[in-house]
């Protein structure tokens, strides 16, 4: 599944925990079928630390990765992204992507409704 929002004023725990709580929500998923989330930021949240922020609220027997975005032509100002792998029988078009604020300009085709 993957996710994205863009980091306000509230900060990265705020806004890492609207996107985790959406991207679940909308997949109906429970925490312990997820085998791995993996978070990008941008260089202008160098201090950033999704991955601190959801081990600390319940995800930490998800292994977590965080990484450095490259930027390019997709770039978006404080955008913050999440890559989940979830361990389901689903197929892809079953699985509901979730693109938050202005972050769905990312993907508008996925934005509001299935891959």
């Amino acid at each position: 599944m993957r996710g994205a929002t863009v980091v306000d004023e509230r900060g990265v725990e705020a806004a890492t925990l609207e996107l985790l709580s959406a991207v679940v929500a909308r997949n109906g998923c429970a925490l312990e079928d997820l085998a791995a989330a993996i978070f990008t930021v941008p260089d202008d949240l160098p201090d950033a630390n999704p991955a601190a922020a959801a081990r600390a609220h319940g995800w930490d027997l998800v292994p977590l990765l965080l990484v450095q975005e490259h930027g390019g032509a997709t770039a978006i100002a404080r955008c913050l992204r999440v890559l989940v792998l979830w361990n389901t029988t689903r197929t892809q078009a079953e699985i509901r992507h979730t693109y938050l604020g202005p972050a769905a300009g990312l993907r508008p085709d996925l934005a509001g409704g299935t891959s």
